[in-house]
């Protein structure tokens, strides 16, 4: 089951112990690199075009749960627009 990705509304927690803020995150990405190889044969990404990603799980860093993890809504910083 994929795992939506934070918005600027929204922040991960973990259902199980509240954890807000570390997750090892599993994902898939398809992407186009242009590869820039200097004279020696080292590689440098100069250019990437992410095709497609996705999110496969997400874990707790604090409890070790996985695939236990909301959306909720972040809190407001008291600043009005």
């Amino acid at each position: 089951m994929a795992v939506p990705l934070p918005t600027t509304q929204t922040r991960w927690r973990c259902t199980l112990c509240g954890n807000l803020t570390r997750f090892d995150v599993t994902r898939s990405t398809r992407a186009v690199e242009y590869v820039h190889l200097d004279l020696a044969g080292e590689p440098r990404v100069e250019e990437r075009e992410v095709l497609s990603e996705t999110i496969e799980s997400v874990r707790c860093r604090w409890c070790n749960a996985v695939d236990q993890v909301e959306l909720v809504d972040r809190p407001s910083t008291g600043q009005s627009a």
